[in-house]
């Protein structure tokens, strides 16, 4: 299979979610997902007895789902899980799962598809596959700062935002990974900030900085950096002059295939005419309707 195009620095972004750790996390973003994730689950009248939480970093989901009695053994499975795995490479046999979920770690792979065709692989059929992942608009503020910021004092313009997930792909992805009854819905937060440069540590502290292949090598100019802070603030900032930082959330969900599972009813086969449940009248086709 040939390999797809390198989008994310693997190794590099392990670098950084380990700094960001030694540093003292920053984690209100991946504790509010965690949360959103527990209530979602939570509506699932399901019992899962292995579950797996696939790269979330830190413990936010564990915690959040510690005390579900619907779940039997969840295993964290990351670079500081229970089991040490990579998101683009699962060490599960096929069939061996009832429940996968994952929070804020599925942007940063490089094969998304590649990725949710393991996970369902590796889901028992009727398994859950539920999780959230950064959307395209995360960060869009930032992103257009820098970009104008360069244009005007560099003459170019280089990545420093990753291109996240679109939802409106997301549905299909999951239909072709062969995910049964698949669901998508996003969620937009958003942060304020005292200035840009106190979004861009946080951004450090929960390991989120830039690790695009194609980043630019060499530090950015002081002048392009002030100049980037004065563009956000000119264009994002609310009246007492803090900044606003866009977080999309996109959340997916999906089955297993099973034998079980609600399926579409083939066309022409309804055993009652929509007309008959409404209380009207059948128009066919070429008939106009009376006055």
């Amino acid at each position: 299979m040939a390999q797809g195009p390198l989008v994310f620095d693997r190794a590099l972004l392990r670098r950084r979610q380990a700094r960001a750790r030694a540093l003292g996390p920053e984690t209100f973003l991946i504790e509010r997902v965690a949360a959103d994730l527990a209530e979602r689950l939570g509506a699932v009248l399901r019992q899962f007895d292995v579950a797996v939480d696939l790269g979330t970093p830190a413990d936010a989901v564990r915690d959040a789902l510690a005390g579900f009695a619907s779940i039997g053994r969840l295993i964290g499975a990351g670079a500081d899980g229970d089991i040490a795995a990579d998101e683009e490479a699962l060490p599960f046999r096929e069939g061996s799962l009832d429940l996968v979920v994952s929070a804020l770690a599925l942007q940063f792979v490089n094969d998304l598809p590649g990725t949710l065709i393991q996970i369902r692989r590796a889901l028992k059929p009727d398994g859950l596959f539920l999780a959230a992942l950064l959307g395209g608009d995360t960060l869009t503020e930032l992103r257009q700062s820098f970009a104008v910021a360069e244009a005007e004092i560099e003459g170019g313009v280089s990545p420093h935002v990753a291109p996240f997930a679109d939802v409106r792909e997301m549905g299909a992805l999951l239909q072709r990974a062969g995910f049964a009854l698949p669901v998508t819905d996003m969620e937009r937060l958003t942060v304020r900030y005292s200035s840009p440069f106190i979004l861009m540590s946080e951004l450090r502290r929960m390991g989120a900085t830039n690790a695009l292949a194609e980043r630019r090598r060499t530090p950015l100019r002081r002048a392009t950096l002030n100049r980037m802070a004065d563009i956000y603030a000119q264009r994002f900032s609310d009246r007492d002059g803090k900044i606003r930082a866009t977080f999309e959330i996109v959340w997916l969900s999906g089955w297993a295939p099973h034998e079980s599972q609600q399926k579409p009813l083939r066309p022409g086969s309804a055993q009652a005419r929509l007309a008959d449940a409404l209380g009207t009248r059948e128009i066919g086709t070429g008939e106009k309707p009376n006055s």
